[in-house]
């Protein structure tokens, strides 16, 4: 890749989230001395995009350079492809917009990631390009924003916690904190939702062709939590979260068990949490309303035509204003559960450790996603030597293992501490 001429390029860099990608870009690329240029359909937008990044950030990035690309347009994207070293992909719904870009990063050797939080497109760019993207020495990484950094990142930490012993499950409890403004999300995050749920009986299938043997047996369960309960650990009720969470780091746990990272398999359950029981029966009712419309044509017309009323107006084409994003922050707490050694482990009985940590970060949808997604590509450009991956199809846990990514976050202002450790035979 030393004949490129870019080091980042974002593509979609005009849409809701490329904006945030386009500021984080700049601020990066500027000490990490990176080449960049940014990509999209229209040249009038893509110009007023850096004119308003200039502003934002004080930096003059009017001459930074444009590639015009369309996911409808093949060639163009082959063109994008040939100028960069990472494609940083903003376009979505992926499972609308997200192979024709893949392919051409892979035909023309150029990394790419992308922000995706759908399963199926995730999992079935695995199943069709894995194999062509390691002959052709590209690296290709899905849910590198907050789908599904954080909850990696996570997976990471408590990982070195039990280094000595063994981690057998992870817990994690999503916690969102909005300022006076409320919060919200942008409409094509809620387009991806709406689709995904329509076509989730997919996953059956393809899953079973992705993974055609079963995980190893798991020798220690984690309790089974009921639809929703109340946590002492964060002092909420919680509900099962139905992002994409958890397909990701169970395919991290996968190449793990493979790659010998592992030698154990381990549980993972992600939740949601709500400030009162109101709040999370509102949300079971909300969410089953959604659930219910997205399997029919007509219900995903009603929902995607009319997203301000279903949402209470959390969802609008507009988007959250930059104040609604400023003042909106959120947390990841982590309980993981295994042994203290890997004598007490081989003893046999139940886990005798239990560590608490907690994930605390800006904005999920906007600014920490720009956050972990430009990081992961300055990962892939500087630390090519301490991956365990130099090609494939493949999930953050499992590219970033050993990496510097914990230390890169923490830095940008998404930090895990541990807040208990506690050893006994009685947990």
């Amino acid at each position: 890749m030393a004949s490129k001429k870019f080091d980042l390029v974002v593509f979609g860099a005009s849409g809701f989230t490329g904006q945030y990608v386009v500021d984080e870009v700049s601020r990066v690329a500027a000490v990490e001395k990176l080449t960049w240029a940014i990509a999209g359909r229209s040249m009038a937008k893509l110009q007023k995009i850096l004119r308003e990044a200039s502003s934002r950030t004080g930096k003059n990035l009017e001459k930074i350079p444009i590639i015009i690309a369309d996911t409808t347009n093949q060639p163009s994207l082959d063109d994008m492809a040939k100028q960069a070293r990472v494609v940083l992909n903003c376009v979505g719904p992926y499972r609308f917009y997200g192979e024709p870009v893949v392919r051409a990063c892979i035909e023309h050797g150029a990394h790419h990631l992308d922000i995706s939080g759908e399963p199926q497109y995730l999992e079935t760019m695995q199943l069709l390009y894995d194999k062509k993207a390691k002959e052709n020495n590209v690296l290709v990484i899905g849910a590198a924003g907050f789908d599904s950094i954080p909850a990696e990142a996570g997976v990471m930490y408590l990982q070195d916690k039990f280094e000595n012993g063994r981690l057998t499950g992870i817990e994690s409890y999503l916690s969102i904190q909005h300022g006076p403004q409320g919060g919200g999300i942008n409409f094509a995050t809620y387009e991806s939702a709406v689709h995904g749920i329509s076509h989730a009986k997919e996953l059956i299938g393809l899953r079973k062709s992705l993974y055609p043997e079963a995980m190893p047996k798991l020798q220690h369960r984690l309790v089974r939590r009921p639809n929703r309960f109340y946590s002492e650990d964060v002092n909420k009720w919680c509900l099962h979260f139905m992002g994409s969470d958890k397909s990701v780091v169970y395919r991290t746990i996968r190449n793990h068990l493979t790659t010998g990272v592992m030698k154990h398999p381990i549980e993972f359950f992600p939740y949601l949490c709500l400030a009162s029981l109101f709040s999370a029966l509102k949300f079971v009712t909300f969410w089953s309303m959604f659930t219910f419309l997205s399997q029919y044509s007509f219900g995903r017309w009603i929902l995607l035509k009319f997203p301000q009323v279903f949402t209470l107006g959390y969802v609008t084409k507009a988007g959250p204003t930059q104040e609604q994003t400023d003042t909106t922050t959120f947390s990841m707490t982590y309980v993981g559960y295994g042994f203290d050694s890997n004598e007490a482990a081989s003893a046999g009985g139940k886990p005798n450790r239990r560590v608490l940590a907690r994930l605390s970060a800006p904005d999920l949808g906007y600014v920490t996603t720009s956050i972990c997604l430009v990081q992961s590509g300055v990962i892939v450009l500087k630390e090519a030597g301490s991956m365990r991956h130099s090609s494939g199809v493949l999930t953050p846990g499992a590219a970033f293992f050993g990496t510097s990514l914990l230390q890169r976050l923490e830095k940008h202002n998404i930090k895990i501490v541990t807040l208990s450790d506690t050893v006994g035979a009685k947990l």
